[in-house]
């Protein structure tokens, strides 16, 4: 594993729409060509969190794929963030995984917020993804993913031999101020339980519904500790995550040897 350059983009998405947030969203990310390996984008950044704009989501031969992989191409980066996808008679809350060479990769949202009726216009997703990326292994999940910690439970020896599940676990969300709090509990905890990274990403601004967002992207280490810590302005930050340290931390405090098996049954 080497050094992971790791750049969050904390955005006031435009509210409902797409070609607005992709130009303010290529905009923001352009400078980092060359500088980066992973750019971090919010949950669904083409629109913010409207379950209304079910009737506008693309395909996966739309614009915003598109767009995607060839800002992937364009930054020589790994580029990710959800937006609402159409997939035969369903639409999901889809996390997008665009890598320079044209791949493409994707997660559903398997937890769908119920508080907003996101569960009653969206299907849900099942499966867990994991990526390798530059040596590393990364799980990206979306936003109300956080609360459910069995979900993101990183193993050893289950998904790769002699090594865990993941090295850093990734949120995209659209998380409003008035749960802030919640929201950086949380993330330390899954950076501590799981002896990893956490990298996330939150909007920032008040959307179309009135509700605020006050963004608080960060990145921990392994021991919940802040690494990069934005405020409530539109905002970009590259952190440098390094395998040295979480390695030592692994084999000094192997809580994995520990651990409980178990299975997801639905």
């Amino acid at each position: 594993m080497n050094d992971l350059r790791v750049s969050l983009i904390q955005g006031d998405t435009v509210w409902r729409d797409p070609a607005a947030n992709r130009a303010m969203y290529a905009g923001m990310a352009r400078p980092l060509a060359g500088r980066t390996d992973l750019v971090i984008l919010p949950e669904t950044f083409t629109s913010g969190f409207s379950n209304e704009a079910i009737a506008e989501a693309e395909d996966m031969h739309g614009p915003t794929v598109a767009w995607i992989r060839a800002l992937a191409a364009e930054l020589d980066a790994a580029v990710t963030g959800s937006v609402q996808i159409r997939d035969g008679e369903r639409v999901y809350n889809r996390l997008l995984w665009a890598t320079p060479d044209g791949g493409l990769r994707h997660y559903d949202k398997r937890h769908l917020f119920r508080m907003a009726g996101e569960h009653e216009r969206y299907a849900a997703g099942r499966a867990r993804l994991t990526v390798e990326w530059k040596g590393w292994r990364i799980c990206p999940l979306v936003c109300y993913d956080l609360r459910f910690p069995v979900f993101c439970r990183n193993r050893f020896g289950v998904e790769a031999e002699g090594r865990f599940d993941y090295d850093l676990l990734l949120f995209v969300a659209n998380w409003p101020a008035p749960r802030r709090h919640a929201w950086r509990t949380l993330l330390q905890a899954r950076a501590i339980e799981n002896l990893c990274y956490v990298a996330a990403v939150n909007r920032v601004g008040t959307d179309g519904n009135d509700i605020p967002y006050h963004g608080d992207s960060l990145v921990a280490d392994f021991l919940g500790q802040p690494l990069a810590d934005l405020a409530l302005q539109p905002a970009v930050v590259t952190t440098t995550l390094t395998a040295e340290p979480l390695a030592r931390h692994r084999e000094r405090f192997p809580a994995q040897l520990d651990a409980d098996r178990f299975s997801l049954i639905d």
